[in-house]
């Protein structure tokens, strides 16, 4: 066989290769849709951008033809060092008549939630969470003009629960305030989860029920163990962010729910570390898509190395929690969510306020822990993104380090890898850190690079603006609650139906009962009444051949700890267990008890719970579906249930339920009845 070409052949190649080139050159300076309010559009062979600086010419970090490494080297050495320390902040901001985490109301009636700015600082003297008095006063949200303007901040979480249309219109005015700026940098901002259904909807951990589609909690996701599902989710809630201007999530946690006393396992996908990774890898994927772009909303995996193996299931927030262990000698088995996490691509990973108990580990919190961050999650685990704090470690939660000064506490976290602080408005005191040559520039650079490169590939630079119309067509669309309805009724399992009670037949009269207390009322119930084909409700149980009893047993939420022993069972959480047991007893009861804690059911298992249904936030229309056998239970539950608080209490607090022994479980990990 011959090697030669004709040279007619060479030209047919060079041809090919020229008009490849050409079509690579089109792609990559194909022009971006420009968004812009206080800025000009600079013309420049017939292609458009924007002049950010002001300064009337084309500078290389405004330039969308150049790599993203050589805008950020641009803009990075345009910025001053107080630019740069506003930077690496990410604090609290607040809409107008939004006073999250306290603050002055104005006289008179409340002004409801507006797109307007709070231009209060809100400054704390006492640690919102132990509720003990702090070293020294901490700004936890600026002025939002303030803010901008003179601390430069620039990275924002949002808390507030407002109308799409209000959302959408308050993110366009924080950009166009952030476009004003000397420099033009836009903002991102962040959230905590939107679209499910919890119990615990507490700031900081999740906003609740909003306007945003309605899906199960993140147990209920992992039950349904619906992959292509979670992935839809996934997509759906980040179509439904970008619309209102959220391209930041502080989520989802890639915590392992071992130990069952955690007052966070609402928030995890359950126990196993194999379903656990498969779950953040969809959502990963869904929310940001296969790399980060205009149509992404940038994850922040949460809490590495996994909070989950809590002493005795008392959280991190506390100082009477602030040890992790690893009795079972699993630390390696909570990591690995991460590194699913990882190859996803997720933008950013957030460590957890905990020290690691034990003589392998410098037993100081994980974001100031450098063998845990630089050694492990960046150097072994080759994770090159940005790592951001946990709200507060620097002034609130600073386990293992107390004894420092607040500047000892950025430099020890800056060396061990931090990018962004979380929880602090003022960043006067980073400023200190660093011009007392604590850290080096050089140092605080390479984080502002990393927190550029995100906003840079998001398309922020080229238009963080929103269309306001389009979000309130986008949130919770009808195509959107469809699926979510679907997911709610996938997510619930049926864990008993021995004398096959369910599904309830034609003609059955049936009392319904919700049961639940807040704890700042006596015991609510509420009877239910629906109408439903073929189906009687009644109001009474002695009217009814079955009873149906929902209960949504309450610890009191994660912010309401006081230290105290951590008890499962239900009449430790809010359930008056004679009144159910009356109920149990007096006709064929179906019982149905919302998960957010593996609790323990022994008070009212005696053997006569012939029928009970696990929920993980979910509707009642959804659990009626279920009931009447309109939809044929699926779920498997996520993780195991103890068998009775002495298993509780003797569980290894890193080790899943379903390798704790045969005397641990009642319902194990995967359990899960149909009806067919």
């Amino acid at each position: 066989m011959s090697n030669k070409f004709t040279k007619k052949q060479v030209i047919a190649s060079l041809l090919t290769v020229l008009s490849f080139t050409n079509i690579l050159a089109q792609q990559k300076t194909a022009q971006p849709n420009l968004g812009s309010r206080n800025v000009e559009i600079l013309h420049i062979q017939n292609l458009s951008f924007k002049d950010l600086n002001k300064n009337k010419k084309l500078d290389g970090y405004e330039d969308w033809r150049l790599p993203i490494s050589e805008r950020i080297k641009d803009l990075v050495s345009q910025m001053t060092l107080e630019e740069k320390v506003g930077f690496m902040l990410i604090s609290t901001t607040r809409m107008g008549g939004d006073n999250v985490f306290g603050g002055a109301p104005a006289a008179g009636p409340a002004t409801p939630i507006n797109e307007g700015f709070n231009e209060e600082d809100l400054i704390q003297n006492t640690n919102m969470f132990t509720r003990k008095p702090l070293s020294a006063p901490n700004m936890a949200a600026a002025g939002t003009t303030k803010g901008v303007r003179q601390l430069h901040l620039r990275h924002f979480i949002l808390r507030a629960n407002a109308a799409p249309e209000i959302m959408a219109k308050w993110s366009n005015n924080l950009q166009a305030l952030c476009e004003d700026t000397r420099l033009g940098i836009p903002a991102i901002v962040a959230s905590n989860p939107r679209n499910h259904v919890t119990t615990d909807a507490s700031v900081g951990l999740s906003v609740g029920v909003t306007a945003f589609s309605k899906w199960p909690g993140e147990l209920g996701l992992a039950a349904m163990r619906d992959f292509a599902l979670t992935r839809q989710f996934a997509e759906i809630a980040s179509k439904e962010w970008r619309a209102v201007g959220l391209r930041k999530g502080y989520m989802y946690m890639a915590d392992l729910a071992t130990e069952p006393r955690w007052q966070r396992v609402e928030g995890t996908f359950g126990e196993d570390a194999d379903l656990t990774s498969r779950m953040i890898q969809e959502i990963i994927v869904g929310f940001q898509g296969k790399k980060l772009g205009a149509q992404s909303v940038a994850m922040t995996t949460k809490h590495f190395p996994g909070g989950g193996p809590q002493v005795d299931g008392q959280d991190s927030h506390f100082d009477w929690g602030k040890f992790a262990h690893y009795p079972g000698g699993m630390f390696d088995y909570h990591v690995k969510p991460f590194k699913a996490a990882i190859a996803a691509g997720t933008s950013a990973i957030m460590p957890y306020y905990s020290a690691p108990k034990g003589k392998e580990f410098e037993e100081v919190g994980f974001s100031f822990n450098k063998a845990m961050i630089n050694d492990l999650l960046q150097e072994k685990l080759g994770f090159h993104g940005i790592i951001n704090s946990d709200t507060g470690p620097i002034e609130m939660m600073p386990w293992g380090v107390e004894n420092l000064s607040i500047t000892e506490r950025y430099q020890k976290a800056l060396n061990a890898g931090v990018d962004v602080f979380s929880g602090a408005a003022n960043p006067s005191t980073l400023l200190e850190t660093v011009k007392k040559r604590m850290v080096s520039e050089e140092r605080i650079n390479q984080s502002v690079a990393k927190l550029l490169k995100e906003k840079f590939e998001l398309g922020l630079f080229e238009n963080p603006y929103v269309d306001v119309e389009e979000a309130k067509q986008i949130i919770g669309n009808k195509a959107s609650t469809d699926l979510a309805n679907l997911a709610l009724r996938k997510s619930i399992v049926l864990l008993r139906n021995e004398e096959q009670v369910l599904p309830i037949k034609k003609k059955t009269k049936v009392y319904f009962e919700t049961y639940f207390n807040t704890g700042r009322n006596a015991d609510i119930i509420k009877v239910a009444k629906p109408q439903y084909p073929d189906v009687e409700f009644v109001s009474n149980k002695d009217e009814a051949d079955v009873i149906l009893v929902w209960l949504i047993p309450n610890g009191g939420g994660l912010f309401s700890s006081q230290g105290t022993k951590i008890d499962l069972r239900l009449s430790a959480n809010r359930i008056d267990v004679n009144h159910v047991n009356e109920l149990i007893n007096s006709k064929p009861t179906i019982v149905a008890i919302n998960y957010t804690n593996p609790w323990v059911i022994e008070e009212i298992d005696k053997g006569k719970t012939k029928s009970i249904l696990a929920t993980f936030g979910t509707t009642q229309e959804a659990l009626l579906d279920i009931v009447t056998g309109k939809y044929n239970p699926t779920g498997k539950m996520p993780f195991t249930t103890p068998i009775n608080m002495k298993a509780v209490e003797e569980n290894k607090s890193d080790v899943p339920g379903y390798m704790e022994g045969p005397n641990y479980g009642l319902f194990p990990f995967g359990h899960g009845l149909s009806y067919k």
